[in-house]
């Protein structure tokens, strides 16, 4: 999540104690994905530390784990869905939002499951659901279920834009591997709450990742005007210049929307010397 190691020593410092990495993380962007949340749930007094180095306001937008969503496909979960939240607990207002990220192979048919699912769970929480299957991007009325369905219970719905991405056939090692592994789907614009959030993918090469993103720079601006608290996360197939990246899109928004607070200044890789 924020110990990527092309950031290490160039963007944040290196070596750093685990309490102090997501801080320095945390004063180049004010979120973050919370994907090996995915893999298994982490320990209560973990997730305490998390809290310990960020502000109130930081976000998390944390992944229920895999048993619940792909193993279990959202049924008979009730065991690993109380652990997760107990585990997460301790981070209060940076609980952004849990991130369900369902598989490819769940289809328009699943959808009165995840409807039952979001249904029992407890409000104190907002929810975001990710979709992958072709259906909710082409079929209306499996666009019109699923957004129902999440309008029912206030839940986002998380468009993960890879059409920049694959415009052209990759060029290196890094694109190659997302080649095969990231989804390829249809734009989807829309917000369904005041808290919509947004996984772009860009490319290795920086001029083609922020042409890609203007689309987004109109429509986020958008969502700020209208009173909506948007959030953004830029990737690239190595992900070795994310939180620049994710910087330079935060100030072409802001160019857009003078009334959005900058960013913090990152705390140094290095340490500052006097001469």
């Amino acid at each position: 999540m924020w110990t990527h190691r092309a950031w290490q020593g160039r963007l944040v410092a290196h070596p750093l104690p685990p309490t102090e990495r997501l801080r320095h993380y945390a004063s180049w962007c004010d979120a973050v994905e919370g994907n090996t949340t995915f893999y298994a749930t982490p320990a209560r007094d973990t997730v305490a530390s998390w809290a310990a180095q960020t502000d109130p306001a930081f976000r998390f937008v944390l992944k229920l784990p895999k048993v619940i969503t792909h193993e279990r496909r959202l049924a008979d979960a009730e065991g690993p869905l109380r652990a997760f939240l107990d585990a997460i607990e301790p981070l209060g207002p940076r609980a952004h939002a849990i991130w369900v990220q369902l598989p490819g192979s769940f289809a328009p048919a699943d959808v009165p499951a995840l409807g039952r699912f979001l249904g029992q769970l407890p409000q104190s929480h907002r929810y975001a659901v990710e979709v992958r299957h072709q259906a909710f991007f082409s079929d209306t009325s499996a666009i019109r279920l699923l957004e129902a369905t999440l309008a029912g219970v206030s839940a986002e719905w998380i468009p993960f834009d890879t059409t920049a991405f694959f415009t052209s056939p990759p060029t290196s090692d890094a694109e190659r591997d997302a080649w095969t592994k990231k989804p390829r789907l249809p734009l989807r614009s829309s917000a369904l709450t005041d808290r919509p959030i947004v996984r772009y993918l860009g490319r290795d090469d920086v001029t083609r990742t922020t042409e890609g993103w203007q689309g987004w720079v109109g429509i986020v601006a958008d969502w700020l005007r209208e009173g909506r608290s948007p959030t953004v996360f830029i990737h690239t197939p190595d992900n070795a210049d994310a939180p620049v990246l994710a910087r330079r899109f935060h100030d072409e928004v802001r160019a857009r929307v003078p009334g959005l607070d900058a960013l913090p200044d990152p705390i140094p890789a290095e340490p500052l010397t006097l001469f």
